[in-house]
């Protein structure tokens, strides 16, 4: 967390996360035009960035793009912030970002203190997953080509396919959304876990991809919250309280159920 207060503390490294938060996935080239100085230091910037974990790349053919990572904020925020504000405060979690294609790509990086196993347990439980998923538990056979739905409160608000089970390495589904007329409208995208050991943690990247362009931020602006919490849960067992987790997850189970 320290390495996250010492970049933020940088006004050309904040600016950095300003230009990824109006459009995400831009190469250096497209950074340093925006910045009034030289390519090494837009690189030394970065650097610390990415060391912050508020940075992730992506390689796209020869190009190299730049992410912003909303989690350690997210974390910040749960931490140091949420307990003197109002929920409204996790709308900003929200990003833009438009590719050549005209579809959007979001990704979400978060290091856990777990097993890969205990990790997928999390992931793949509905108990577990209804903990930190806003109440939403995942039904499935958890196999590949195997549909799930995602309920709270006896109602269904998403569904997809596994298009990959790779367990506890990776998994692949396409996703629906149904918790309101406006998420409705949006189709199907697909959401990708990696979980990759790292010594005696665990980094979890989330990839939200074939989302159209100016889709509606509700469908990608809980990770941030969904991590965190998942983070709480599984390295102190306890439940993320801020009042952006407890608002969503009673929400969750108001919903009007969605026709099958």
């Amino acid at each position: 967390m320290d390495d996250v207060f010492k970049a933020l503390a940088d006004p050309t490294r904040r600016s950095l996360l300003d230009e990824l938060f109006k459009k995400d996935g831009q190469t250096l080239s497209q950074l340093e035009e925006r910045l009034p100085m030289t390519r090494f230091g837009v690189m030394k910037h970065l650097k610390l960035l990415e060391k912050a974990g508020l940075v992730v790349t992506r390689r796209r053919g020869r190009e190299k793009l730049h992410y912003l990572n909303a989690i350690p904020i997210r974390l910040i925020h749960d931490r140091w912030v949420s307990k003197y504000t109002e929920p409204w405060l996790a709308a900003l979690t929200g990003l833009k970002y438009t590719l050549e294609n005209k579809t959007m790509e979001k990704i979400f990086e978060i290091y856990i203190k777990t097993t890969p196993e205990h990790l997928w347990q999390a992931l793949t439980d509905p108990e577990m997953r209804r903990k930190y998923n806003f109440g939403l538990q995942l039904l499935s056979s958890w196999e590949t080509g195997s549909p799930y739905e995602g309920l709270a409160g006896g109602h269904k608000l998403v569904e997809g396919e596994n298009l990959e089970v790779d367990p506890p390495k990776k998994l692949v589904q396409s996703f629906r959304a149904f918790w309101g007329e406006d998420v409705k409208t949006e189709g199907t995208s697909r959401v990708t876990y990696e979980i990759v050991p790292v010594a005696d943690s665990c980094l979890l990247k989330i990839t939200h991809d074939q989302l159209r362009e100016g889709a509606n931020d509700q469908l990608f602006g809980g990770w941030p919250m969904i991590l965190s919490g998942l983070k709480t849960l599984l390295e102190t067992g306890e439940l993320l309280t801020t009042p952006g987790s407890l608002m969503y997850s009673q929400m969750a189970q108001t919903q009007p159920a969605a026709p099958r």
